[in-house]
């Protein structure tokens, strides 16, 4: 299993995922929580993905992704892109690594 924290900037929402393999390796399981309205029913469509579907491209546009169009109106939201990156580690296609944004001072 695999859990992330997602602290989605200046909106103040906080969301958690976490990520569940399976006998199948084609199947990871989701359990996201979320004080986002829009992330909430992301979470209520999207209770399994294909890890190999998730992680690239080169397939079909990743289900997270179309699923965060659907529900969510911020593009910039860093919300699936945390749920992706929970679904590779708990897939064990990737290792766990926090992964920041940082602005700087601008003149």
């Amino acid at each position: 299993m695999a859990r992330a924290n997602v602290h989605a900037g200046i909106c103040g929402f906080h969301t958690v995922v976490e990520a569940r393999a399976t006998d199948d390796p084609r199947r990871v399981e989701l359990t996201i929580e979320s004080e986002c309205g829009a992330i909430r029913k992301l979470a209520e469509s999207l209770t399994e993905v294909d890890p190999f579907r998730e992680f690239t491209f080169r397939r079909d546009m990743p289900l997270t992704l179309e699923k965060a169009a659907e529900f969510c109106s911020h593009a910039a939201c860093p919300v699936p892109s945390g749920i992706i990156k929970t679904v590779e580690v708990a897939a064990g296609l990737a290792l766990p690594a926090d992964v920041t944004i940082t602005f700087s001072p601008t003149e």
